[in-house]
């Protein structure tokens, strides 16, 4: 309905998700919309910027007059604020309270607008009980909610309490005595066991709290494996030097991939399709013949491992791609690295635990207790900061306040806030009758496709592979509808090799066609080319 909003809950609950569901649904519908984070993992997590760059504040601790007047006057920026209709800005805990005023600063002097963020609609999303904003040099370290304009948006707080991720009732416990800063004798004695006790199932991956420690782990094994290393290197697609650094520091895949057969891995992107997710863990167990690496996952399954496109987007269109396996060494990686992820077992030393919330966030990765063992803990692992113990119970009561207002409202006025709201902030492009009906996946599809988005984009825009939008455009095609696709035809060389192959094999099968053109052409490129013919 257009309010600003702060949406919450533990690990595990669908925050993410439903970011992600709200994200999707306004793009369907023409709506710009600033998709951001406070660190660059969590925004390769949700397809965005970090909100630094996107806001063009950089490292900046302030903004002078002149600071706020040369960022207003850069075109990409000033245009990228003027048309944002909602900004997400995922990972809260992570960012500064002054850097949210310094975003809304600019917001505010960019749009000409005194209102909180010059009028956008605001969505802040995390977990104050996770890991806090990193302090360097006495700079303040305090949550957002610390924040100035925090105080003057009018959030909606929107609780999330189902738990998604974990399902076993002994690590609920944990957690939520963990959070609530309520770790008994009983609680220590379970953690305790879980120092003694091994993990019997799945590949574990070690969490340390440095660096150092994650390095040096995953060299050695590497090294005691023995056998061919087979390297692959990152590729850029695009972008400007600034853009693609900013995404490969964000991208949890490193630059060098070196692997051998036996080594331990790690997804670190979402593929529903392949049925693989960020934290799923396995085995290189060979590698097929184009080189690329078989990987087993728990339960015995096997993913033959293809190369994926992480992109960094800005209205729709792509501003730095970058491809790479979707894969790191799983022996041993940082906490600050593992949130937002799930994992199926994990070796953690909290022995070093330096901030409040450490022990919080690595031990919530797990998905059940029999997953987790302990390799040591100190004073601080277990600790949660007092303060957001007080402001947790504070926005538990807004959110039934925002429930309770909710349902006084009744369906069919929220429904007219919701129609007056798309209207309000759709694009041209947007489908705008009533603006809240279900859109169908092909429709969606069809949208992008009438932004003159390329196969690639448009992958990416809905976290699909290109041979499912090629296929969606084959659906709209077949029902009739009418869409311009000639900006997707294949380079003209290829379309006619692909054009004389498909009359040579007088089929219009895609296999025969392959056979004739070999390798170099792809099926999903030959499937693309016979909408044309």
């Amino acid at each position: 309905m257009g309010h600003n909003a702060y949406l919450t809950g533990a690990p595990g609950s669908g925050k993410t998700f439903l970011l992600n569901e709200y994200i999707n649904f306004l793009k369907a519908r023409g709506v710009r919309v600033g998709v951001t984070a406070s660190t660059g993992i969590a925004a390769t997590h949700i397809g965005g910027l970090t909100i630094h760059s996107w806001a063009g504040i950089g490292i900046k601790d302030e903004l002078t007059p002149f600071d706020l007047e040369r960022i207003s006057q850069r075109p990409n920026i000033k245009s990228r604020i003027k048309n944002t209709k909602v900004l997400v800005i995922d990972e809260v805990s992570m960012l500064h309270s002054f850097r949210l005023d310094l975003v809304d600063q600019v917001c505010r002097s960019v749009r000409r607008d005194e209102r909180p963020f010059g009028g956008i609609q605001v969505i802040l999303c995390g977990d104050f009980f996770q890991l806090p904003p990193i302090s360097r040099g006495g700079e303040d370290a305090s949550f957002v909610n610390g924040s100035r304009v925090w105080q003057e948006m009018d959030l909606k707080i929107c609780y999330l309490h189902e738990q998604h991720r974990h399902s076993d009732d002994s690590l609920i416990k944990i957690l939520r005595d963990i959070r609530e800063n309520n770790v008994g004798e009983e609680t220590l004695e379970i953690l305790k066991e879980r120092q003694r006790g091994e993990i019997k199932h799945g590949t574990a991956t070690k969490l340390y709290t440095h660096n150092a420690n994650v390095d040096a782990i995953n060299r050695r094994h590497l090294d005691d494996i023995g056998g061919k290393e087979q390297v692959y290197d990152m590729r850029v697609n695009a972008g400007g030097k600034a853009a693609v650094e900013s995404l490969k520091k964000g991208c949890l895949a490193p630059e060098e991939l070196r692997l051998k057969e036996g080594a331990a891995v790690m997804f670190v992107k979402n593929n529903p399709e392949q049925k693989y997710f960020n934290g799923t863990m396995g085995k290189v167990i060979g590698f097929n013949s184009s080189g690329f690496p078989i990987v087993q996952i728990s339960g015995g399954r096997k993913i033959s491992v293809k190369k994926e496109d992480w992109n960094m987007e800005e209205d729709g269109k792509i501003k730095a791609s970058i491809s790479q396996l979707p894969l790191r060494l799983a022996w041993a990686i940082t906490i600050h690295k593992s949130q937002g992820m799930s994992m199926d077992a994990a070796e953690i030393d909290l022995s070093s635990s330096f901030v409040e919330g450490m022990g919080y966030v690595a031990i919530s990765r797990v998905k059940t207790l029999e997953g987790l063992k302990l390799l040591g803990m100190n004073d601080m692992a277990l600790r949660v900061n007092e303060e957001i113990l007080s402001l947790d119970e504070d926005l538990a009561r807004m959110s039934e306040r925002t429930i309770e207002e909710l349902k006084k409202m009744g369906d069919a006025k929220k429904e007219e806030e919701q129609k007056k709201f798309i209207g309000a902030v759709s694009g041209p492009g947007g489908v705008r009758s009533g603006g809240l009906e279900k859109i169908s996946t092909y429709d969606i599809t069809k949208n992008l496709v009438g932004q003159m988005m390329s196969i690639a984009e448009m992958a990416a825009e809905r976290e699909m592979t290109e041979e499912t939008i090629v296929n969606h455009l084959e659906k709209l095609i077949e029902r009739g509808d009418k869409i311009d696709i000639e900006h997707l035809k294949p380079r003209p060389d290829r379309f006619e090799k692909i054009k004389a192959a498909f009359e040579k094999s007088k089929s219009t099968k895609l296999t025969p066609a392959r056979r004739i053109l070999g390798p170099r052409f792809s099926y999903t490129e030959i499937k693309l080319a016979r909408l044309f013919l």
